[in-house]
């Protein structure tokens, strides 16, 4: 584990936390009401795009900048702010007072607009930024010059390799008991998309039955052409037995501490799914949801209560899959190109609607 440090008067900006990957709903928004945190208590995860203001339109920004920036396809901003900064649970920033010139938001809270809003409560040094406005993911991102790492007195297992299955760890239910789709499912499957179309090459994919298909189906039915040749997806994973024929195209689950992606065996091209959504995909049942008595056989299911079901179809979130496509190279080649720009010219039309 580590803590954060003021690189300014040594202060202890952070409790102790450990590190895994930036979830991929880490730029997303949803809704118009207050979200949870980002992050789950005692992790960080570092952000590698560039991040926060002085912002530079893309009407002036020119070619290679945008490259290197990371940005491969049109934006509305490149936000021209370092990259690298430390992303925590608000809970675990200490140490930290507002700068209350920069507390503007939108709606009900802080949203960095103005870039670093939190300064040591030691030495006064700007240390981080506060966002917690409606519609965001609340977070704390510590400026990545303003702050260093110590390793902290509490050891943790390194979690490196695929030795502990990411099937112990389910994450969160496609649906709610409202009857809606999650929003992290559909920030997943927005950011697992992204890529699906990549290793397509403008082909139609055939992706697997039951939740998969309401998951990607619809969207590659609509983005992709129709009929041969076709590219076959299919589940691959640890837990997972190896098919009969290797597939085109591989959804394997994302490493939630390291965030690599799986690596199967063959030439498969890959798709990174996170792991939590991809556990639920590859694994669909659900155990017991009471305790039974009488010795129920293994593989027996009760049905009360019955799993709640959705009340509209799913939607991939569309500010995912574009702000992914947008930092793949392969969205400069011309039939992605159109696709990108079709999705942003209308984001919520079909198949997001």
């Amino acid at each position: 584990m580590a803590v954060f440090a003021c690189t300014g008067c040594g202060a202890v900006l952070t409790a102790p936390v450990s590190r895994v990957a930036l979830p991929v709903h880490a730029h997303h928004r949803h809704g118009h009401t207050l979200l949870p945190p980002l992050m789950e208590p005692g992790t960080y995860a570092v952000d590698q795009e560039p991040s926060g203001p002085p912002w530079l339109p893309w009407s002036e920004a020119r070619t290679d900048e945008a490259e290197t920036r990371g940005f491969f396809a049109p934006v509305d901003v490149l936000p021209m702010g370092p990259p690298g900064e430390v992303v925590v649970a608000p809970g675990d920033s200490r140490g930290t007072v507002l700068i209350p010139e920069r507390c503007d938001g939108c709606c009900m809270g802080l949203d960095g607009r103005d870039g670093p809003n939190l300064a040591c409560a030691q030495c006064g040094q700007e240390v981080a930024t506060r966002i917690d406005d409606c519609s965001l993911w609340q977070a704390v991102r510590f400026v990545p010059h303003a702050v260093h790492r110590h390793s902290a007195a509490v050891p943790v297992p390194c979690a490196t390799g695929w030795a502990t299955p990411p099937g112990q760890s389910r994450g969160a239910p496609p649906v709610g008991p409202s009857g809606a789709w999650s929003p992290l499912w559909e920030a997943a499957a927005g950011a697992a998309l992204a890529h699906l179309l990549v290793v397509s090459a403008g082909m139609s994919v055939e992706v697997p039955g039951g939740l998969a298909a309401h998951i990607f189906g619809r969207s590659l039915d609509a983005l992709l052409p129709k009929g041969p040749p076709v590219k076959r997806a299919a589940l691959a994973g640890p837990g997972l037995p190896a098919p009969d024929s290797t597939p085109d195209i591989a959804l394997v689950p994302r490493h939630p501490q390291t965030g690599e992606a799986w690596r199967p065996p063959g030439t498969s091209d890959t798709v990174p799914v996170e792991a939590g959504v991809w556990t639920r995909l590859a694994f669909p049942r659900e155990g017991l949801p009471v305790p039974a008595a009488g010795g129920m056989p293994d593989g027996v299911f009760r049905d009360d209560p019955l799993p709640p079901h959705p009340w509209e179809l799913f939607r991939p979130d569309p500010e995912v899959l574009l702000h992914t496509l947008a930092r793949l190279p392969a969205v400069r080649q011309p039939w992605l190109r159109e696709i990108y720009d079709r999705v942003r010219g209308n984001p919520y039309g079909h198949p997001f609607q």
